[in-house]
């Protein structure tokens, strides 16, 4: 299997494959056919204080009210244009991403609930809500909007309590801010806060990484995700200033935390996701599952997902892309095709549908697959019984599993079964 560490591949197939769609689609037909039972509404406000030295997210800093109140109006003739083709069916899921969503003023907060709810048809007592925030944008005004508009799932990225790990990220956070953000959000009861950390920091050691998790886990949140720092070509900290750092010891570190979180009551659910049994007994969740298609995303840079079609707006890093692409966004009349994304064949879809299933503590459930595919998934993919073999996988009747060992591949097992055809139009782009 070689180097854990390959690439990190939280969509599939990545949006570095998407490429202009030739005819462009009608999302009118395209979303009036889909027959999926549930929704997954996603914003995405592309506003950050500062940019960090790992992200490659589609994010501009920028703090200008007038330029979020005009990308949040785009928005909303965006939601009326899509609205339509959404009556009558049901979102289980909505969250706002970026970004940092929570830059924005507690006013504008609550505009896209609004638009949420009032235009897109959300019920905010059926659908889990998350919201993305940063330690600097923790105020009461904005935490007031978010309870109040039924928020389930507060996550917030710390990265490091480390002030100079954090200054190595290009990351302007005191330590003590973090803490008292995190104090904050606890006290306003949210029924899960989240709390993102990174190991493999320019400076990071065993002892401080113990110390980040360790800080992390006192304030008891529900749930504690941890990433591996990886770098591209387009970030500010480059792959060669990695390379140059000496050793390697994201593994080490990987394990430490995984047994750590799990003495302290955490469930691993995936590679990265660590959890505590969370009860959402104040509203009721309808279901969605992760390997189902139906994801609308509002917003310049969000993704949206059919069955077949998974498309988006154009792909920048540089803030010159990046605000060319907004301010295109922000004056368009209309929102109404798709003219870049990916279409997936059978083959992609079924590999979509076992990266989403395989890389979860849930598992790829055997006769899904089959009922879905009409087909056999061991058949399909004889790399399935490759990862049993090399005891990165099991076979618990109906489920295969990854092991213990499985999930500390993860990144790894999901570069493998990459298709040749996504890998070459993603034209070498490896996240180290």
């Amino acid at each position: 299997m070689g180097a854990p560490y390959r690439s990190y591949l939280y969509s599939y197939p990545h949006k570095t494959a998407y490429r202009d769609l030739h005819p462009v689609r009608s999302l009118k037909e395209m979303w009036e056919r889909d027959q999926t039972d549930y929704y997954f509404l996603y914003m995405h406000i592309p506003f950050c204080g500062a940019r960090c030295g790992f992200c490659n997210l589609f994010t501009l800093p920028d703090r200008r009210l007038d330029v979020h109140e005009q990308y949040i109006d785009a928005m909303q003739r965006q939601a009326e244009q899509w609205a339509p083709w959404f009556k009558g069916k049901t979102f289980s899921r909505f969250a706002i991403g970026g970004g940092t969503p929570t830059l924005l003023a507690a006013t504008q907060l609550n505009r896209l609930f609004d638009i949420a709810e009032n235009t897109m048809g959300l019920d905010p007592m059926k659908a889990s809500i998350s919201v993305e925030t940063s330690p600097e944008t923790v105020t009461a005004d904005r935490m007031r909007v978010l309870k109040d508009r039924h928020v389930d799932r507060i996550s917030m990225g710390v990265q490091s309590f480390v002030e100079e790990e954090a200054a190595a990220i290009y990351r302007p956070q005191k330590p003590r801010l973090a803490e008292e953000a995190l104090e904050t959000l606890i006290s306003y009861s949210f029924p899960l806060v989240n709390v993102d950390l990174i190991y493999g920091l320019p400076k990071q050691t065993v002892e401080t990484w113990i110390y980040s998790l360790e800080k992390a886990i006192s304030y008891a949140p529900g749930e504690i995700f941890i990433y591996p720092l990886y770098t591209r070509e387009n970030t500010i900290i480059k792959p060669e200033q990695m390379r140059s750092a000496g050793e390697d010891i994201r593994l080490e570190l990987y394990h430490i935390a995984r047994q750590r979180l799990e003495a302290a009551g955490y469930k691993q659910f995936s590679m990265r996701r660590f959890a505590r049994d969370t009860s959402f007994d104040h509203k009721t969740v309808l279901p969605f599952s992760c390997q189902e298609e139906g994801m609308a995303g509002l917003g310049c840079g969000a993704r949206s997902y059919t069955r077949d079609v998974h498309y988006a707006s154009r792909y920048g890093v540089s803030a010159a892309a990046t605000r060319s692409i907004i301010e295109q966004y922000v004056a368009a009349e209309r929102y109404d095709t798709a003219d870049y994304g990916f279409i997936l064949n059978e083959a992609e879809q079924k590999r979509r549908f076992i990266l989403k299933a395989l890389l979860h503590r849930e598992g790829l459930i055997l006769h899904t697959y089959e009922e879905r595919f009409k087909s056999n998934a061991l058949s399909d993919h004889p790399d399935l019984q490759t990862l049993i073999r090399l005891e990165l996988a099991e076979l618990q009747e109906d489920t295969l599993r990854l092991t213990t060992q499985g999930m500390a591949y993860s990144d790894a097992i999901g570069d493998e079964f990459i298709s040749g055809d996504v890998r070459e139009l993603m034209n070498g782009y490896v996240i180290r």
